[in-house]
């Protein structure tokens, strides 16, 4: 214990670049030791769908870099990425706009529809934390069950449509359920949907798939968004950067929105996103990962009599049903940040795919 507290003592220090004599008038050893003891501490976090292993070692380098020229208006670092965006997506760069992560696109995107009074709709159960300002904004959420197997029901969705719909969304792979629309019906679901309302698809997890983007389509209709994140496959979740794809026209309706469209990501994570979208080798690295993990832990989750749902994303929707545990107790004793209860009939909460490590700590804690 004592050699693993003067490692943390030698690191702690050492990252930030300064020695102990500096600060030994007001950074005495209790505190150390507080700082250490926080440290050594530090939860297993399961709950947010992060990506365990970090940024990428190019984003980290680039990160480090850009922060000499902070003190300048990323315009030009915006133009790059945006342009390495529309070649990922097969995009023009007028079909895109950067936002500080998805969140901020979501958020816009809500304000935009509730420009004309109405209703939008979207699952339930499906990530729903961005639709709260809703009813401030005057526009009404409607929501349609999913399938018995955690699906979107598309059919449903489209029945629901009527007069005062404005907007349908659509989370694929759906976050907490880890479920995937089969591409050739989405994107009829699109075509005709998109006929009557703006149909809004949240892509932050399709990158650990095998399924094709919708991003293509944006192109030639006006009525379908598309956001997309950096925050989970390539780790910038602290850093804050995603973006929309949609039609030209729309992308001037979005950015009208706002005061300083494509300025509110900084130019660290601006330089962030460009080195990691030319480390593909990390990606496909992250998704072995993932994979490896997932699979271990959908087996021992089935080997705990704890019924999953087959997950396309880097986390697990399973139901506590036959668990006779307090799960979320089990969890806070082992220090380890799970989320919730999604759904009380079943009882079905997610866990985010940690390290293989981690995964293992899950396991043992809640056998």
């Amino acid at each position: 214990m004592n050699n693993r507290r003067n490692w943390l003592k030698q690191i702690t220090l050492g990252a930030v670049g300064i020695s102990f004599l500096q600060f030994e008038t007001f950074a005495n050893a209790p505190v150390q030791d507080a700082v250490i003891e926080s440290l050594e501490k530090t939860p297993v976090l399961l709950r947010s769908n992060e990506n365990p292993y970090g940024p990428s070692p190019a984003a980290r380098i680039a990160m480090e870099k850009s922060i000499k020229s902070s003190n300048r208006y990323g315009w030009n670092l915006s133009e790059e990425l945006i342009a390495l965006i529309a070649k990922k997506n097969n995009v023009s760069d007028s079909n895109i706009l950067l936002g500080a992560g998805s969140t901020e696109i979501l958020d816009l995107v809500l304000q935009y529809t509730a420009l004309t009074k109405g209703n939008f709709i979207l699952a339930e159960t499906t990530f729903n934390y961005w639709t709260f300002p809703s009813d401030k904004l005057g526009i009404k959420k409607i929501t349609v069950p999913l399938t018995p197997d955690k699906k979107h029901d598309l059919a449903a969705i489209l029945k629901a449509i009527d007069a005062d719909t404005r907007m349908i969304y659509i989370c694929n792979p759906n976050n907490p359920t880890g479920t995937i629309c089969d591409y050739e019906e989405l994107v009829s679901f699109v075509k005709e949907a998109s006929k009557k309302a703006i149909v809004f698809v949240d892509e932050a997890y399709i990158d650990f798939t095998k399924e094709k983007s919708l991003s293509s389509l944006v192109i030639e209709n006006k009525n379908l968004i598309i956001t997309k994140t950096f925050s989970k496959m390539y780790g910038l979740a602290g850093a804050r950067i995603g973006y929309a794809l949609a039609a030209k026209s729309t992308i001037e309706e979005l950015s009208n929105l706002k005061s300083s469209p494509n300025l509110s990501v900084s130019a660290t994570a601006a330089a962030a996103a460009i080195a990691s979208l030319n480390d593909e080798k990390f990606v496909q690295q992250v998704k072995s990962l993932n994979e490896e993990a997932k699979k271990y832990t959908i087996t021992a989750l089935t080997r705990l009599n704890l019924t999953c749902i087959p997950s396309h994303a880097n986390f697990i929707y399973f139901s506590l049903d036959n668990y006779k545990k307090d799960f979320f107790k089990q969890l806070e004793d082992h220090n380890i940040m799970g989320t919730k209860i999604y759904e009380e009939n079943g009882k079905w909460t997610r866990i985010t795919i940690g390290t293989m490590k981690e995964m293992e700590q899950f396991i043992e804690a809640i056998k």
